[in-house]
């Protein structure tokens, strides 16, 4: 009874992961549950009125979804945008490796604040452009382009935030999206090199220059760039426990195709994870499945222990956490940095730990856990401090634009201190060798 248990374990498995890499099928799925939790959550004319007013919403950061359309509303956001994403991923690839399933994590988890069908389909569009002059094929840009989304909210605010009449500034939207879709992919490749692959969300640091750089120029026409910014404390038991049952889904599955252990799973402790990482590639499907729950698990206890609560970007920052598990973050990597930022929040009142964007920077911050894999625990340590301090003064530069702030600050944060760290590493290589 027990054997036919398991073969029937495996074969409902094998219908979303393979050894190698994680199936389309996953996300749509998870696409489903997603719509369907939010149907059940909230009533169906309310879901339709939320909708709609999420879709109109300037989306700048940090605009919680819940806030502003319902906790159904917002679900059924998240599930749509996630459909239509991996859709338009699997007529491309038929497999999701660990850089593709990050991104495709992250758009889902900005999904709760931010993004939506209408203001990130002009980056695809961008995408494909720029694949057709460039001569690139579009299945190796669906990576970025799904991350280009983290400007999503420059498309909103030209088109339902100027006083504008529609039939102009939908255009004006779109085709501002479609061209940063276009120059980011070249712009993002050279700014690797600034940070040196250390901040693992080199996109947010893109964006970050380019959202700066709309700014400016909105500014200089006397278009307004801010608006009001809404969040909602989320306590409800049922969101909770969606989010722990797929952090444990994830991590039970890894767990069973990994012959019901989790041998081999601390090698990931020696990876350091730089850019690019692909734990999937390295390790396998089981070794990563497992890594995102555990990972999943972490950050929603962190979030509990320092008294915080579960809203739209607190989520997003949760499954960015998740989808990065599978591209450079491991808890021996990632904790030393949550640690940093912690002790800065709480030594230098640089914010409550427990308040949204406090949380964001604990869980975002982590984008700076290949510092830690490569220069050790105090080191990672430092750089999530001064994470949580720049962190708080980047979002202005672009007036919120860039939804991966965290990305931005990150990357001046690697791009300041690797150097340093490089030169304290070479000393003492070099005393080494003398005595």
């Amino acid at each position: 009874m027990a054997h036919a248990l398991d073969q029937r374990l495996q074969q409902l498995l094998a219908y979303y992961f393979d050894q190698t890499a994680i199936k389309p099928l996953f996300f749509f799925t998870l696409a489903i549950v997603f719509i369907l939790f939010g149907l059940s959550i909230q009533p169906l004319p309310s879901i339709i009125d939320g909708y709609w007013t999420i879709l109109i919403s300037p989306s700048n950061l940090i605009t919680d979804y819940f806030a502003v359309g319902g906790i159904g509303a917002t679900f059924i956001n998240v599930g749509s945008l996630l459909l239509v994403n991996t859709y338009l991923i699997q007529k491309r690839v038929s497999k999701i490796s660990g850089p593709l399933l990050a991104a495709m994590m992250t758009v889902m988890g900005f999904s709760f604040f931010g993004k939506n069908l209408y203001n990130t389909i002009p980056f695809f569009f961008g995408t494909y452009f720029y694949s057709k002059y460039s001569g690139n094929s579009l299945s190796r840009l669906m990576i970025a382009a799904l991350f280009a989304s983290a400007l999503s909210p420059v498309v909103s605010i030209i088109t339902f935030g100027q006083d504008l009449p529609i039939y102009l500034s939908m255009p004006i939207g779109i085709a501002v999206g479609v061209i940063i879709g276009f120059v980011i992919h070249p712009v993002a490749a050279s700014f690797l090199r600034f940070h040196q692959g250390y901040n693992l969300y080199n996109i947010g640091f893109t964006a970050g220059v380019i959202g700066m750089i709309v700014t400016s120029i909105m500014l200089i026409f006397q278009w307004p760039v801010t608006y009001t910014i809404e969040t909602k404390e989320i306590t409800s038991p049922y969101i909770t426990l969606l989010f722990i049952c797929l952090s444990l889904s994830l991590f039970l599955s890894g767990f069973v195709l990994n012959g019901y252990s989790m041998k081999n799973y601390l090698k990931i402790s020696k990876i350091p994870g730089r850019l690019i990482t692909d734990f999937v590639t390295e390790l396998g499907t089981p070794i990563t499945l497992m890594n995102m729950g555990i990972q999943g698990l972490l950050a929603l206890s962190y979030v509990f222990l320092v008294g915080g609560h579960l809203d739209g970007a607190v989520i997003g920052g949760v499954l960015t956490v998740i989808g990065f598990s599978a591209f450079g973050k491991h808890p021996f990597n990632a904790t030393p940095v949550v640690l940093g930022v912690f002790l800065m929040q709480t030594a230098m009142s640089v914010g409550s730990p427990s308040s949204t964007n406090s949380l964001l920077a604990a869980l975002f911050g982590t984008t700076l856990a290949p510092i830690t894999g490569s220069y050790g625990f105090f080191a990672g340590m430092i750089a999530g401090a001064l994470h949580a301090a720049v962190v708080q003064n980047t979002s202005d530069t672009h007036a919120g634009l860039n939804l991966y702030n965290n990305g931005f600050s990150g990357g001046f944060v690697a791009a300041f201190l690797v150097p340093l760290l490089d030169v304290i590493k070479e000393r003492k290589h070099n005393n080494e060798r003398t005595r």
